[in-house]
């Protein structure tokens, strides 16, 4: 595995779930971290019991100005970021696409596709010219099945998808290496998120099976970023393992 000790990895939706879990792995082989998420209280947490170098950035990736602004005003010693982790993303809602709701739509699209666009715009350039870099997408098996109600979160990830086939396109004649990790089902705050705080329901979502966890995921990043400099993981997919495509899963009660 490549020493991943003092590596600068710029990780966004570092609040929570996956991104937080990414920061802790990280923090594990001696990565300098620049977490980035709206929530400065819970980034203020997540860092304080990661024992790493942290510089934490409040931020919303679904605002260009801002994005561009926050990596351009990185200290000189933070500068130099190796690995992007395109973690911030959300869903909203489980509507009929004739009954969706357009702010919904609007949050998806501007977080899951723009949002990691804006991102990797600000970023990707540095490591061109520094001649190294991995940038990390994190999908989900919406990017590659569509289900019944998913559909325009199941856009938002096939874009991911299709952005990161492009970026690896794009960047061939350079070093810098793209993946895609896409998980199945992830107990973390998602389904909070997309119930718009409903945790009852939320938590329906993992009865009856073992879930995967945010660690579960982030070790699959971290190994993603730790393989020799001529191999790139071009994508993974995760599931548990009670889990066997977007819609079948199994559950005990």
């Amino acid at each position: 595995m490549t020493d991943l000790a003092n590596k600068i990895v710029f990780i966004t939706g570092a609040s929570a779930g996956i991104g937080a879990a990414c920061a802790r792995k990280f923090a594990e082989q001696g990565s300098r971290l620049i977490l980035a998420a709206r929530r400065t209280d819970r980034l203020e947490a997540v860092a304080a019991g990661l024992g790493a170098d942290c510089r934490l950035v409040e931020l919303d990736v679904r605002d260009q100005k801002a994005v561009a602004a926050a990596v351009e005003s990185l200290p000189e010693n933070w500068r130099d970021i190796d690995i992007l982790v395109n973690n911030a993303g959300l869903s909203r809602g489980l509507d009929r696409l004739f009954e969706g709701k357009l702010q919904d739509w609007e949050e998806m699209i501007d977080t899951n596709v723009k949002g990691l666009l804006y991102v990797s715009r600000a970023v990707i350039p540095g490591m061109v010219e520094r001649g190294r870099g991995h940038i990390v997408n994190i999908g989900s098996i919406a990017g590659r099945e569509v289900y019944p109600r998913g559909n325009v979160y199941c856009a938002t990830k096939h874009a991911v998808d299709a952005l990161t086939k492009g970026m690896r396109l794009d960047l061939v004649e350079t070093p810098v290496r793209v993946s895609t990790v896409d998980p199945g089902l992830v107990e973390t705050e998602f389904s909070d998120v997309r119930f718009r705080g409903d945790t009852e329901r939320a938590k329906t979502v993992y009865q009856g099976y073992q879930p995967l966890k945010g660690d579960d995921v982030a070790e699959a990043v971290v190994w993603i970023a730790g393989r020799p400099a001529h191999v790139t993981i071009a994508d993974i997919m995760i599931l548990p393992t009670a889990q066997a495509s977007a819609t079948v899963l199994y559950k005990e009660v």
